[in-house]
């Protein structure tokens, strides 16, 4: 039910699904931000916000192209000696230049959705994309963040965007055993912490935040949601498709970035709250991450933890991969705004070994609790790719 806003669409109109998502989650951020409205600024939109292009940058953990998977299959089927049974390759290589499209090679590029978005923003400054599976958007995030201290822009439009929802996608985590094979109950089959959890349903989309200094900031009299305090960043080494069983590796990155954001895990903050209000769980729903993610914060929290709110949205957004992590920090930062805090629904059978507050299926009003100042979200990616952001109510 997607559709890209049409003027949008002139920038880049053999654009990828990935880059569509991008594209109208990024324009509604820089509206969002008081930026301006993307749809008018033909290309020129950072200059338009007074912005020096080559102080805007774009940081992304967007996912490969979607494939033109129709017309590929074609081409493989018209390719196909069955007397040889072996492609014959001319006629392969006729039937595809007939039919794919003729932007299919540049957009199964990993950077096409940055350069899509630099090309909408004339964003001149520092444009990178980043492939760490289910982590990318959150390190993505993150690594934003540490370009911004470091000075090297002034604002970053950084997030993720991605789809997975085509044949050679939903085949894959299929054979990896990953996904929920509740496929006749979709609104119950996404259970994370449950003790009949199975796996994951599968979504897709984007989700892009408009990041500044202080400085610049401040300068134009923006609205500040929310500040990126921590950030942390650390590999399991360990299999390609498992969380290391520990937690070892997940409760590193967790560490890091509270060090950063200067937060001792083990002691409540001044008013007695626990030193994080509220943790957004990568919380996919297989059986192993949900455990050794609930193991990975009871090691680092220690006693404190069993106090957190800790919930997962993928229970009722699905799991968009590489974007997954910028979403959920968006639930982080409306927690901070609003003093609720989001459930994690279809959890109706608790597990042994998943034995923290996860705000079973219903929201949670935090205001009589003092309300949400400091938010921790997790991301882990296939391969090993561990990512933690921390963000804090901003007061100078």
């Amino acid at each position: 039910g997607f559709e890209l806003d049409p003027a949008l669409v002139e920038f880049a109109p053999d654009a990828h699904l990935n880059s569509r998502f991008a594209m109208s989650a990024a324009a509604s951020a820089w509206k969002s931000a008081g930026l301006g409205d993307v749809r008018s600024v033909g290309g020129d939109a950072a200059r338009r916000a007074k912005i020096e292009p080559g102080r805007l940058g774009i940081y992304l953990g967007a996912g490969e192209g979607t494939p033109d998977f129709d017309n590929f299959a074609a081409s493989n089927l018209m390719g196909w000696d069955a007397d040889a049974r072996d492609t014959d390759t001319a006629r392969w290589a006729e039937a595809a230049l007939a039919r794919l499209r003729h932007a299919s090679e540049t957009e199964q590029e990993p950077n096409m959705t940055a350069q899509h978005l630099a090309d909408v923003f004339g964003a001149r400054g520092p444009s990178f994309n980043c492939m760490t599976a289910c982590a990318a958007s959150t390190q993505a995030t993150g690594e934003a963040a540490e370009i911004l201290r470091n000075g090297d822009a002034d604002v970053m439009l950084a997030g993720g965007s991605h789809t997975m929802i085509h044949p050679l996608g939903m085949t894959g985590f299929i054979r990896l055993t990953a996904m929920s094979s509740r496929r006749d109950d979709p609104a119950t089959a996404s259970r994370p912490f449950d003790s009949t959890r199975d796996g994951f349903v599968m979504g897709e989309g984007a989700g892009v935040l408009v990041l500044e200094t202080l400085e610049h900031a401040t300068r134009r009299g923006a609205r500040i949601l929310a500040e990126v305090a921590g950030y942390g960043a650390s590999a399991d080494a360990y299999r390609i498709t498992d969380i290391q069983p520990d937690g070892v590796g997940a409760g590193a990155a967790m560490r890091q970035a509270l060090e950063q954001a200067e937060i001792d895990p083990a002691t409540p903050d001044p008013t007695g709250r626990p030193p994080v209000q509220y943790i957004s769980a990568h919380g996919t729903g297989t059986k192993e991450n949900d455990s050794i993610e609930t193991r990975a914060v009871k090691l680092v929290f220690g006693e404190q933890a069993k106090r957190i709110p800790f919930s997962s949205v993928k229970s009722m957004f699905g799991h968009l991969i590489q974007a997954a992590g910028a979403v959920e920090l968006m639930t982080c930062i409306k927690a901070i705004e609003t003093g609720w805090v989001p459930p994690t629904i279809n959890l109706r059978h608790p597990d042994p070994e998943c034995d923290l507050d996860y705000v079973p299926n219903s929201a949670r009003d935090m205001r009589e609790r003092g309300g949400v100042d400091v938010c921790l979200s997790n991301s882990f990616g296939f391969g090993g790719q561990n990512n933690t952001i921390i963000v804090k109510r901003f007061s100078l």
